[in-house]
């Protein structure tokens, strides 16, 4: 596999961001998760794509 998985806090330090705006963002597909048993993950690539999606639309 070789893609590293983040926690949402993880995601919420890279971001500097609040839990419940990473949250959001999952809920509203924006960004892309996935859930093992009862824990959110998200793919590095998946905040990348995100990243590079908002950079797009601010220029």
């Amino acid at each position: 596999m070789g893609d590293e998985l983040l926690t949402v806090p993880e995601v919420m330090a890279r971001l500097k961001l609040g839990r419940s705006t990473v949250y959001d963002l999952i809920r509203s597909r924006r960004l892309r998760s996935l859930t093992i048993g009862r824990a959110r993950r998200v793919p590095a690539a998946a905040l990348r794509d995100f990243i590079d999606h908002q950079i797009a639309e601010a220029a």
